[in-house]
């Protein structure tokens, strides 16, 4: 066999996505966009601690309020926890469908959301009701494409915080986590973090689907139509 150093490759880091959808409304002026933005930066640090070592986990943040803005492509969290995240900023209204649409986009771009990856997770954060077409763009996440198999989760952020409409996001009440004020958002963000990051330590380091154990939820598991779009989750 003749000699090729094309042949020898460095082992591929393997990357868990994860999209942050943050209501920044004029609602969540004073404490509660304090206390967002450093549950997101303790989420970074929990994402950094837990990860391993052939394995890489990026962070991508939507922000809507006043704007529906990428606020932080897809970065490695270690990147962000040395350099640090922008502030968020509290203003506008709460278009929520349209951000859910943005990361349904982002999810089916296979060149910005690649199909070698572990499944990807989407948290949603919210502190108030959608004022947008929010039912259409949620069932076409949910039922459609590739979002589809992305793990969900929400966090509420106290009493005003519609809770049936992020149930509706995760289809699973357990999923939705309860913030009663600003104080509780690092909790609820620990909580998570810990879920997400699961699915990559339960696999070994492996993407989903190349475990040679069954996963403990079905989170982990194969889809039946993987071969069709190549996607190992």
């Amino acid at each position: 066999m003749a000699f090729n150093p094309d042949n020898y490759k460095a082992h591929e880091v393997k990357k868990l996505p994860v999209i942050l959808l943050l209501d920044v409304s004029r609602s969540m002026q004073g404490a509660k966009i304090d206390s967002l933005y450093s549950a997101v930066c303790d989420m970074i640090d929990t994402f950094v601690g837990a990860q391993l070592k052939e394995q890489s986990i990026d962070v991508a943040i939507i922000t809507f309020g006043k704007e529906i803005r990428l606020h932080t492509p897809y970065t490695p969290a270690k990147e962000l926890q040395d350099k640090g995240i922008e502030h968020f900023e509290a203003d506008g209204t709460t278009p929520m469908g349209t951000a859910i649409q943005m990361a349904k986009d982002m999810i089916d771009d296979k060149d910005v959301t690649p199909s070698r990856i572990y499944r990807p997770a989407v948290v949603l954060v919210s502190d108030g009701e959608p004022n947008d077409d929010w039912r259409n763009p949620m069932a076409m996440f949910i039922h459609d494409g590739r979002s589809s198999k992305c793990q969900r989760f929400a966090v509420a952020i106290g009493e005003k915080a519609d809770r049936a409409v992020l149930e509706t996001f995760t289809e699973n009440p357990d999923a939705v986590f309860y913030a009663a004020n600003a104080s509780d958002l690092a909790d609820c963000f620990k909580t998570v973090s810990m879920s997400v990051t699961a699915t990559a330590v339960q696999t070994g380091g492996k993407p989903a689907g190349e475990t040679g154990t069954a996963a403990t939820t079905e989170t982990f598991t194969r889809d039946e139509d993987e071969d069709d779009d190549g996607d190992d989750w």
